[in-house]
């Protein structure tokens, strides 16, 4: 199994037509806002730090490259080859290596592990805009390219944050200029339950470790100035011990 073609048509054609300086999208906020405040959470819980680290869903890699500083090995990982094109175009030096994955297609995560060996894998925000039918699938894929030593550390909406985008959406002057082209190419987020995520892990192996809350925070501003932050959830997983 593989994740919709809807879906993946849908991110090919809004990273073919995203700019390509950093912030120009609704989600790509600096690192030291995203994945600093995250690695804050999930490094104490690291079995191995040595081992690969996997930015699943990586886009246009800012949180990449902001990995790849403080760990020897660091995948950026999309579904989308227009991400993967932009993420090569930001990081000249080569700091990563970055990879075409449809995580949710198991010939492809049982290469990759075969390769890369346990990982520790991030993913911020990708569960809850995938299909509803992928979700355990993808799941079940990060499971197999952490093994018996990776950990993973998953940040998702919660289900607080969906009042603040119908908000945003409904909107009378439209949505902010960030948040449309998401809107616009079909990639509005969907519903997960704050308690399914958990399920999810469960099902596919892994035992929850640590889990939270925390504002999401974006690039986008209200008409007040100030950013847009959206209510979510993290969780870090692996094996049981």
């Amino acid at each position: 199994m593989s994740v919709t073609s809807r879906y993946r048509e849908a991110w090919e054609g809004f990273w073919s037509e995203a700019p390509g300086e950093q912030g120009a999208v609704f989600w790509d906020a600096e690192p030291v806002l995203t994945a600093g405040v995250h690695l804050a959470l999930f490094e104490p819980h690291l079995a191995d730090h040595g081992l690969p680290m996997l930015d699943l869903g990586c886009g246009n890699g800012t949180q990449t490259r902001f990995l790849a500083d403080r760990f020897p090995h660091v995948i950026g990982a999309d579904i989308s080859a227009a991400a993967l094109d932009h993420a090569r175009r930001a990081d000249p030096a080569g700091q990563a290596r970055y990879r075409l994955l449809d995580a949710a297609e198991k010939g492809a995560v049982q290469t990759m592990h075969a390769e890369l060996g346990d990982t520790n894998v991030y993913m911020r925000g990708v569960l809850h805009q995938a299909d509803p039918e992928d979700r355990q699938t993808l799941v079940d894929g990060i499971a197999a390219l952490v093994g018996e030593r990776g950990r993973t550390f998953l940040v998702e909406l919660s289900e607080a944050a969906k009042p603040v985008l119908l908000g945003l959406a409904r909107n009378a002057e439209g949505p902010p200029p960030k948040l449309a082209p998401v809107f616009r190419h079909g990639i509005a987020p969907g519903e997960v339950a704050d308690d399914a995520i958990p399920g999810y892990l469960n099902a596919a192996g892994l035992t929850v470790l640590a889990s939270g809350e925390l504002p999401l925070t974006t690039t986008e501003y209200r008409p007040d100035g100030t950013r847009i932050e959206l209510p979510s959830r993290w969780l870090v997983a692996g094996r049981p011990t």
